[in-house]
């Protein structure tokens, strides 16, 4: 087989997934999924659509009736650019660029700019250091369009992109302000198999039949296409499952959905948690993107909301599954209400290079996997405060410091906490090793505390959201404790902000 056909049937695969991450909501009676499209739609974005009711909201607020999605994979990893939107050699054809597409596609089905948006998923990146990374909504993966637009000539960097998309398009500014709201870009970070395995969630969650990772192939990339080949191109909630019960997909009984509980701070806009969770708790309101609003705050609103949600997933469940598309913090924050003494056993989904779950009891122990490296640093021998960094997917203890340098300078010691390995994405095996990890930090820590009794911990971490779960779940014997968030958008000159204090203080 020629790689060109292995790349074809790559980039057919990816498709089909994405429709069925999609479809497979027809079969749920909560979702606001009513219909999906294949290989039909708006000219241009005709790989997929999705149809909602009742509507999203969309980046401002107003109703999302309907998605249009183009899908395009790529075997190799690249980047692209703003200007990459504009050269049809991007979606390897020579007549229309994407932009152009999209323009056609807008005047059809959104001439004002409301209702439908037209989405762009593929495995590039957007590149870093393109005016486009910053133009890209990290909530809704939309464009800001307030800062495309936001200055007045087309010599600044925004300028340029408007001077380039405009002439392009051979339109007013006006008439790109009406595009721009309606497009959006998302960056696919799950391999293939990453996909299939979130497929795997989605299924079990709906009663539809899984297919073992073992097995090669997968069932569910070939059948869509069978369908669009017999011309059934849109489903719906009336209709899907009679096309799926023909195809044997329907799982069998007790195969449904397990009460799943979401908590997000954040969102990933091709993964509304809503879509596969039986509760969630919104808390992206009280955010901008990843910086907290002025007016909302961790000690007074963000964490009495979380515990109240997930005191009552307790009452449900003694094993129940958490969702945390979350700051650090709040995973933390759960880990606290949720402690190792409340009786509930708490698998967590995590997101590192794909989607699995991690539980305390996931995998048998594995003398192979690595455990911490600390590192001690004096400070001020009358300080106040000890700090803790852990890093276990990168490296922060250099950061941390420059920061402290300025804004704890009293601090009477710091304790550095690295996995014994390189730091990455791969560093923690599975749940068990996270729950170990966290043990052994907390044993470091009290042993630290014995020597320095009465102190408050100031808390950086750089690790997966599971593990800050399960050292949250030790808060108790970690003691007074404020983390910290890293300001990833600039907003506040690219450091740390001080943001949850555990315990709360009594009222």
């Amino acid at each position: 087989m020629t790689q060109a056909v292995v790349v074809a049937r790559d980039g057919a695969a990816y498709q089909a997934r994405l429709f069925w991450q999609k479809a497979a909501l027809l079969l749920d009676p909560h979702s606001s999924v009513v219909k999906v499209g294949f290989e039909s739609g708006a000219n241009g974005f005709d790989d997929m659509w999705v149809e909602y009711d009742p509507p999203l909201l969309d980046q401002e607020g107003h109703p999302l009736r309907r998605e249009h999605v183009q899908c395009k994979w790529h075997v190799s990893p690249d980047s692209y650019g703003h200007a990459s939107l504009a050269d049809p050699v991007f979606l390897n054809a020579t007549a229309r660029s994407h932009l152009q597409r999209a323009i056609k596609a807008q005047r059809d089905h959104a001439p004002d700019g409301m209702g439908t948006r037209f989405r762009l998923a593929s495995n590039w990146r957007i590149d870093r250091a393109d005016p486009l990374r910053a133009l890209v909504n990290e909530r809704s993966h939309t464009l800001r369009v307030d800062k495309l637009f936001g200055t007045a000539t087309d010599r600044s960097a925004m300028g340029k992109v408007r001077k380039l998309w405009r002439e392009h398009l051979d339109i007013t500014d006006d008439e790109l302000r009406v595009l721009a709201r309606t497009l959006a870009f998302s960056e696919t970070s799950e391999s293939l198999d990453g996909l299939r395995e979130l497929l795997d969630l989605h299924f079990r969650a709906v009663g539809l039949k899984r297919s073992p990772m073992s097995e090669s192939a997968f069932i569910y990339d070939e059948v869509v296409y069978q369908w669009a080949a017999q011309g059934r191109l849109e489903f719906t909630r009336a209709n899907f499952r009679g096309h799926c019960e023909k195809e044997s997909l329907i799982g069998e009984p007790g195969e449904g959905r397990p009460r799943v509980y979401g908590v997000k701070s954040f969102e990933h806009a091709t993964d509304r948690l809503e879509d596969r969770c039986s509760k969630v708790l919104n808390l992206v309101p009280g955010f901008f993107d990843r910086q907290i609003r002025p007016d909302s705050d961790w000690q007074t609103t963000l964490y009495p909301s979380l515990k109240a949600f997930l005191l009552e997933a307790a009452r449900e469940s003694e094993r129940i599954r958490l969702v945390l598309d979350a700051h650090l913090t709040l995973s933390f924050a759960a880990g606290s209400v949720l402690n190792i003494k409340s009786g509930r056993m708490i698998e967590l989904e995590q997101r590192t290079t794909g989607r699995t779950i991690w539980a305390p009891d996931d995998q048998p122990h594995d003398p192979a996997w690595p455990s911490w490296t600390f590192a001690r640093q004096e400070g001020k021998p009358d300080g106040e405060g000890i700090i803790v960094t852990v890093s276990l997917t990168h490296n922060v203890a250099a950061a941390v410091a420059r920061y402290a340098a300025v804004s704890l300078p009293q601090v009477r010691e710091t304790l550095n906490a690295s996995v014994a390995t390189a730091p990455g994405a791969r560093s923690v095996a599975c749940g068990r090793h996270a729950f170990e990890l966290a043990e052994s930090l907390t044993a470091k820590i009290k042993s630290l505390r014995d020597e320095n009794p009465g102190q408050r911990l100031h808390l950086f971490m750089a690790v997966p959201g599971g593990f800050s779960f399960f050292l949250g779940q030790r808060a108790i014997a970690i003691g007074p404790v404020t983390l910290y968030e890293f300001d990833f958008d600039g907003a506040n000159g690219g450091s740390y902000e001080a943001s949850l204090s555990l315990p709360i203080p009594s009222t």
